[in-house]
């Protein structure tokens, strides 16, 4: 399907290029989305493909490529019955000429285990990722990330609450409803 923006004599060179804009910073988004999905569902896949393949990633006491990050990840994330990544502020400057881009996104994350675990692994951070976004094959994925941790607190056992009721439980996994189609 062509692009009507693109083919459009009505459309003039700086409409275009703004709508470019747009949507190159909204697909730029919709990666950052899918890596706290990813996250959260334990969908080491889908955390694969937010990442080029020669991709680097500088996190919080790691520092590698995408495929040694998605493998040591998987350590921390399995000590945990859940966390939750929500992202507020959100940057990109964007370099069209060069497909390259660069983000800034505030995040919070949310880390928890079952009663009874390791006091120490119930916590809230605040992050933010710095990327360097790339758009190869027409795909924008992430080149390099720096998970730069703000601060972290402890969450004490006392303030965990159970569910109140029946409705629908988190599943870590594909078999959660956000992948329901």
């Amino acid at each position: 399907m062509s692009d009507p923006v693109a083919t459009d004599a009505h459309v003039d060179d700086a409409t275009r290029a703004a709508l470019a804009g747009l949507v190159a910073k909204q697909e730029i988004y919709e990666v950052v989305l899918r890596y706290c999905r990813a996250v959260d569902r334990l969908d080491f896949d889908a955390l694969r493909d937010c990442y080029h393949p020669d991709a680097i990633d500088h996190h919080t006491a790691f520092d590698g490529n995408r495929d040694e990050y998605v493998a040591w990840v998987q350590g921390p994330l399995g000590k945990l019955a859940g966390t939750q990544h929500t992202v507020s502020n959100h940057l990109v400057e964007l370099d069209l000429d060069r497909q390259l881009a660069w983000s800034e996104t505030y995040c919070q994350a949310y880390h928890w285990t079952e009663p009874g675990g390791e006091a120490r692994l119930n916590f809230t951070s605040g992050s933010r990722y710095v990327d360097r976004f790339e758009r190869r094959n027409g795909v924008w994925r992430i080149a390099e990330r720096w998970s730069v941790r703000e601060w972290t607190r402890l969450v004490p056992e006392e303030l965990r609450v159970e569910k109140e009721g029946p409705g629908p439980s988190p599943v870590r996994g594909r078999g959660d409803v956000a992948y329901l189609r």
